[in-house]
């Protein structure tokens, strides 16, 4: 499936789940990835192998557009992106040498205004 397809379909879809009375969480305010297909397939009416797929299609095509050093925009809901984390210096926490840290590309996610607004409500 075209992954624009996808992100056209499936992400309103998803997001209007995790937002629904319907979505409710189970233990400690956590949802597993399992959960969160049972979720999604009866919030969409579909099979939990479908959910399932959607699901791993989505975190597919996010991770393949966060290694090739793209974005991934959700109005409302976030973006997605990664980061440079620049070269630093730590401590061993073990014998208290100085050591050097690499520098890295961190995964990052900004929430959008629709989803702090309804963590706030």
């Amino acid at each position: 499936m075209n992954g624009r397809l996808l992100f056209c379909i499936a992400l309103p879809l998803l997001f209007s789940i995790i937002h629904s009375e319907k979505f409710k969480l189970k233990r400690n305010n956590k949802v597993n990835k399992s959960e969160l297909i049972e979720k999604i397939a009866i919030g969409a009416d579909i099979t939990k192998a479908s959910a399932g797929r959607a699901l791993d299609s989505f975190i597919a095509t996010v991770t393949e557009e966060l290694a090739g050093g793209g974005e991934v925009a959700l109005v409302g809901f976030g973006t997605y992106k990664v980061n440079d984390r620049p070269a630093r210096k730590g401590r061993n926490p073990q014998t208290g040498a100085e050591i050097q840290i690499a520098a890295a590309k961190v995964p990052s996610f900004k929430a959008g205004k629709a989803l702090k607004d309804s963590c706030n409500n």
